[in-house]
């Protein structure tokens, strides 16, 4: 396994929307590896594989109820099928690090994908598992979770962000 770099914003590979997986192939199954692996080094609770330059629509999530730094969760093909009721929360992001912001997301959903066995499954998830789920698929269709905010917030991180990245490229 190997730690991956993380895209940050503004790199164009976070505003496209990703590819179904057609197929559970060994190079999606060491994606997997590969992110859930990038998402505890960088200390995370998801990850999409856009942020990791792959436009696939696959996502890792962490699993705090395991209670352990490597139990982690794989949804291939993530749709959700049903939300309701409504929660402001803070989030933040690995592709917008130091920011985050109170988001309006959904309390409770469920959601249908396949499994890292490429068998189809059903959740039911609420709270921070429902926000998660909501944010990382948001990746899988090119939104930011700053994207969700009103346009001053949003275009305040925005152009925080092009600063700090046009910063880092001058390093």
């Amino acid at each position: 396994m190997s730690v991956l770099p993380i895209r940050v914003y503004p790199d164009p590979a976070l505003k496209e929307q990703a590819a179904p997986v057609e197929q559970l192939d060994y190079n999606i199954k060491k994606l997997i590896e590969n992110m859930g692996e990038t998402m505890f080094a960088a200390q995370g609770v998801g990850l999409a594989a856009p942020q990791v330059g792959e436009s696939c629509r696959v996502i890792v999530i962490y699993l705090p109820e395991k209670k352990d730094f490597s139990s982690y969760m794989a949804l291939i093909n993530p749709e959700i099928i049903s939300a309701e009721g409504e929660v402001v929360a803070e989030e933040g992001c690995l592709s917008a690090r130091n920011y985050r912001a109170q988001v309006k997301r959904a309390q409770a959903l469920k959601v249908c994908y396949l499994n890292d066995k490429g068998a189809p499954c059903e959740l039911t998830a609420r709270d921070l598992l429902a926000r998660v789920l909501q944010h990382e698929i948001d990746h899988l269709n090119g939104i930011l979770f700053f994207e969700r905010l009103s346009r001053i917030k949003r275009d305040l991180i925005r152009n925080r962000l092009r600063k700090l990245a046009k910063a880092a490229a001058v390093d």
